[in-house]
């Protein structure tokens, strides 16, 4: 759960590319995200891009598309702040499935907690491009500010940064407490995705 890698495509790579990399990098976490594609281009790309993460025993994850997830049994779905409510998906997925949610703050993180999510996750850490509607800038006392109300509230939640966060910053983030890290670009971008992502796993293993 360290790190998680969503999909995304630049000149080089395609969706499907993207998450190949990432897995032979030693990724075990797959969020598709295809915003503005069509329900048939991302059922296509998801049932292709599950088999390549069954084969890596990798967790697959759709973002906003509950349907599709039950539809195909996908590990779980990832719920931003503009999608279906998480009690919803719950109540749609039942609690077999993995659900998590988008916070940009502390109440947004209670929130989810209590309707039932099983991860957080919790940005931008940055001005990020991969993100049309991006919600204030957390940093890292944004992170430990957070972090450290869950603890006093006594909520053991995963919580996942991401947005816009680089290799170099990786050591940082972590010791303000989250769980783990999302990336996109900063592997898909990197001269060699895959030994980016090997890197990556490295030092995220240490904390």
């Amino acid at each position: 759960m360290k790190l998680q890698f969503i999909t995304h495509f630049n000149d080089k790579y395609s969706y499907l590319d993207s998450a190949r990399l990432a897995l032979e990098g030693g990724c075990k976490w797959i969020q598709l995200r295809m915003k503005n594609a069509s329900d048939e281009d991302v059922e296509a790309m998801a049932i292709e891009m599950q088999e390549m993460c069954k084969k890596h025993c990798a967790t697959f994850i759709i973002d906003d598309r509950v349907e599709l997830v039950r539809k195909i049994k996908a590990d779980g779905v990832h719920l931003g702040k503009n999608d279906m409510p998480i009690s919803e998906a719950r109540n749609m997925l039942g609690k077999d499935f993995i659900i998590g949610g988008t916070a940009n703050t502390f109440e947004d993180a209670l929130s989810h907690y209590k309707s039932g999510a099983n991860y957080i996750g919790c940005g931008p850490f940055r001005f990020t491009t991969t993100k049309e509607k991006l919600s204030p800038i957390l940093g890292l006392e944004g992170y430990s500010e957070i972090v450290n109300k869950m603890k006093e509230n006594n909520i053991d939640i995963p919580i996942v940064a991401i947005g816009g966060i680089t290799y170099n910053d990786i050591p940082e983030i972590m010791k303000t407490g989250v769980t783990g890290i999302a990336l996109s670009g900063t592997i898909i971008n990197a001269d060699s995705p895959i030994e980016e992502t090997k890197r990556i796993m490295n030092i995220i293993n240490n904390y």
